[in-house]
């Protein structure tokens, strides 16, 4: 076992995990589901920050933080305790974690604060730990926390395991809309109804437009959650509007316009329409 020496606090960004495509090929014979997706990251983050303290603690503030607080699961502190586990490390922290992004809404909210979690870790341990054990650890944790430890924008393929940068993917000013509805990933992947070893549907073309791509678990997540059709319907009504589509397994979409100013004028129109959702104008990639 080796001792962590003591280093000054480090912080993280924990930014949204945005799903420009996801095509689901299909259920493999052990009963995940394979994926082929163009993963980017928007603007908006979560912000985490870790100091030495005697046993890790986790606090909890910002605007979704009372939907976190008292949960006994939180991947914050299982990504600690199992960096500490893996890697041998005997220095503890308090980790503070703000919280900016809607929970169990599609954008990777609770990933990518595991994954800002490892790299702070990582750093403060400094900096020596082989990336491809700490991505093992993160693959452990969720489908999601791989693609979020890496933090770039990327093709991901298998079940999220397979990661490949995408270097000449532009900066594209957006619009994020949470209806403050959650949606249980797994309830939607379950409403493909694909049996270990089907086939689903055809996986991206190389170079393909993210605005001619598709998501394949909308239809799916929209029987869940009808009002995921009306964010749809009202980033399609705005001036500027190049695309518009669900993130992950919803019920966050996002709008792809062509200019910042464009975004956050349908920004300010929808969230007066819609005081209740959260509407965040931002840039992804």
């Amino acid at each position: 076992m080796r001792k962590t020496k003591d280093l000054p606090s480090h912080t993280e960004l924990a930014p949204a995990k945005i799903n420009l495509a996801l095509h689901i090929v299909g259920r493999r014979p052990d009963g995940y589901h394979e994926l082929d997706s163009i993963v980017a990251f928007a603007g908006i983050a979560d912000r985490l920050t870790c100091e030495r303290a005697d046993d890790w603690s986790l606090d909890i503030a910002g605007p979704f933080a009372a939907e976190l607080r008292g949960a006994t699961d939180n991947l914050v502190l299982k990504a600690a305790r199992g960096f500490a586990e893996a890697f041998g490390d005997e220095a503890r922290y308090r980790i503070s974690l703000e919280k900016h992004l809607p929970v169990a809404s599609g954008i990777g909210g609770g990933s990518a604060d595991a994954a800002a979690t490892l790299r702070a870790l990582r750093s403060l341990s400094g900096g020596t730990i082989d990336f491809g054990k700490l991505s093992a650890l993160a693959a452990s944790l969720g489908a999601d926390v791989p693609v979020c430890l890496v933090g770039k924008s990327c093709r991901m393929r298998g079940i999220g395991e397979r990661i490949d940068l995408l270097t000449d993917l532009a900066p594209m000013p957006a619009v994020l809309v949470n209806p403050r509805r959650e949606v249980a990933t797994a309830q939607v992947f379950a409403k493909l109804a694909l049996k270990p070893g089907d086939k689903a549907f055809a996986g991206l073309e190389e170079g393909a437009d993210p605005a001619s791509c598709r998501n394949d678990l909308s239809p799916p997540a929209l029987a869940m959650a009808p009002v995921i059709g009306e964010v749809i319907a009202a980033l399609q009504n705005k001036p500027g509007l190049r695309f518009a589509r669900m993130s992950g397994s919803g019920a966050t979409c996002f709008g792809i316009f062509t200019s910042n100013a464009a975004a956050e004028a349908a920004a300010r129109d929808i969230a007066a329409a819609y005081p209740g959702w959260w509407v965040m104008p931002t840039v992804i990639g």
